[in-house]
């Protein structure tokens, strides 16, 4: 996966997934981000919840909102590989 990273930005060291159908939008997860790229949407799920949703960009992969999430298997935190030097 070739990642582009714009001028003054580290890239990211880490992704979240969330499984919006498990995500009962507690929040907890939100409030564990450190770094704040994790936010309550705006829009409901099928269950009737505002579910967390991932910016996109910036998690460093520390794994906090995953600890944080009392739902079994809604967060999921991947680690990145370092880009190799070209």
């Amino acid at each position: 996966m070739a990642e582009q990273v714009q001028s003054g930005m580290a890239p990211d060291k880490g992704m979240v997934e969330i499984d919006t159908t498990e995500c009962k939008g507690c929040g907890m997860c939100v409030a564990a981000c450190n770094i704040g790229v994790l936010s309550l949407a705006g829009w409901l799920n099928h269950q009737g919840y505002h579910p967390a949703e991932y910016s996109g960009r910036g998690c460093n992969g520390c794994g906090l909102c995953f600890y944080a999430c009392p739902e079994p298997g809604a967060i999921r935190v991947y680690k990145l590989a370092p880009a190799a030097a070209a």
